[in-house]
């Protein structure tokens, strides 16, 4: 059985190296193309890992959300990844890498639909200093669906699916690719403001936070939420699956930050992709223990949901720069994050805007609070581009989005009746429930 040249040149690469007697008989490969091998290879492995962030979300909803309203959320978590793979193939990719083929200079990229490179690369000599387009479209794909992720989780209980899925296909195929090109695809942003944000803060997490924000504000709270001048609480349903989601979503989080190094082909790029992990993982700490501290002290008693935000705010926090800082900037990073949670929830109720999972809170505040930190770690950043950078993409992302919902809720509706509200979505809106053996409550 003969063995396939692309497979035998990398090994004998590796043979030539470790044989000097062997490299005068078999000549290694380009590096070139032991790069694009492992920058792919990395490309796949961490885009799975931010792949399994959405079952991290859906847990994480499904356990703070009531439990008539539990698989409304896993409807709309599955449905709203098929969506943005969809949408991100038809035209999200190629408008936020464009290249050369931007329809505004540096503003809009270009609406075209993505080719993958030909099976076996056959006849075509790719870019082997890079990685395959297949990997970089799937790792790249992953962002904008938990973009999407966030605003599901903020809405619940009280939208319908519909509109929901409407909004994604515009947040997922548009919105979010447009202002992702202004940084990653080297539109104005990064070329005229030297907007820096290594995974996502600004880009990600807090354009989320914004569609989240304005989605909340249009659609309204729960029935019940606000009452006399009081926040009523609203438990959720399952705290031991919200705890396994955060935990998921920590771990995908490692793929989140570390495969946004971009490139896994020199010893100093792995070096760096174990030091972002470390940070990564440290950031969160320092969050969760921040919030459980802060919660004790402004609630008395430690809150779970707390310190699961808290976790997860120390990890958007440090996505804007989890490559510069030290283990003990990293650490404080996130802690300031965790305690920007405990302080930002209760300040959200006091305007009756309803948040049903704290996303605004993790994903927005956080964001923001990520992507000013980069000026303290990486020498590069200026404060000027940064807040500029942020409330050009807020301004986009808020003012976009506050359309979109208000043209949904002209057209379509996006509220459940009261009786549908009350008698839960997962009856109203699937006629199926999680939970089937319970009484609906």
């Amino acid at each position: 059985m003969k063995t396939p040249l692309k497979l035998l040149l990398p090994l004998s690469g590796l043979l030539a190296l470790s044989s000097p007697a062997l490299a005068q008989e078999l000549a290694p490969p380009a590096m070139g193309e032991v790069g694009y091998i492992l920058n792919t290879f990395m490309f796949l492995v961490t885009g799975f890992l931010v792949m399994f962030m959405g079952a991290g979300f859906s847990m994480l909803e499904a356990g703070l959300v009531r439990s008539k309203n539990v698989t409304i959320q896993l409807t709309k978590n599955i449905s709203l990844f098929a969506i943005a793979a969809i949408m991100y193939y038809l035209v999200g990719y190629n408008l936020m890498y464009p290249g050369d083929a931007w329809t505004i200079t540096n503003v809009l990229g270009a609406f075209s639909t993505t080719t993958l490179d030909p099976v076996g690369l056959a006849e075509t000599i790719p870019d082997l200093t890079y990685a395959s387009v297949g990997s970089d479209f799937f790792f790249q794909l992953m962002f904008c669906a938990t973009t999407a992720s966030i605003v599901s989780g903020t809405l619940a209980e009280r939208i319908k699916l519909s509109p929901f899925l409407v909004f994604t296909v515009v947040l997922t195929g548009l919105i979010y690719p447009v202002q992702a090109s202004w940084k990653w695809g080297e539109g104005f942003l990064d070329t005229d403001f030297g907007f820096l944000d290594f995974a996502g803060s600004t880009v990600v997490h807090s354009v989320g936070g914004w569609a989240a924000l304005a989605g909340a504000i249009v659609l309204g709270p729960r029935i019940g939420k606000y009452r006399d001048g009081k926040t009523v609480p609203m438990p959720g349903s399952n705290l031991p699956l919200a705890t396994l989601g955060t935990f998921i979503l920590w771990l995908g989080w490692f793929g989140f930050n570390g495969g946004s190094q971009l490139y896994m082909n020199t010893a100093g790029n792995v070096a760096d992709i174990s030091r972002i992990f470390a940070n990564t993982n440290t950031a969160a700490a320092g969050g969760a223990l921040a919030a459980l501290l802060a919660s004790k002290l402004l609630f008395r008693k430690p809150d779970l949901t707390m310190v699961l935000n808290g976790a997860l705010a120390g990890l958007v926090s440090i996505t804007a720069e989890p490559l510069t800082p030290g283990l003990g900037a990293a650490t404080l990073i996130g802690a300031v994050g965790g305690v920007l949670v405990v302080v930002a929830v209760p300040l959200l109720d006091r305007l009756k805007i309803d948040d049903a999972v704290g996303a605004i809170p993790v994903h927005l505040v956080c964001g923001i609070w990520g992507t000013l930190a980069v000026v303290f770690t990486n020498g590069d950043a200026t404060l000027f581009g940064q807040v500029a950078s942020i409330l050009i993409v807020g301004a986009f992302v808020f003012g976009t989005s506050m359309v979109v919902w208000l043209v949904l809720k002209a057209t379509m509706g996006i509220r459940v009746s009261t009786e549908d509200e009350v008698n839960g979505l997962d009856w109203a809106e699937l006629g199926m429930e999680a939970y089937p053996e319970f009484a609906r409550s």
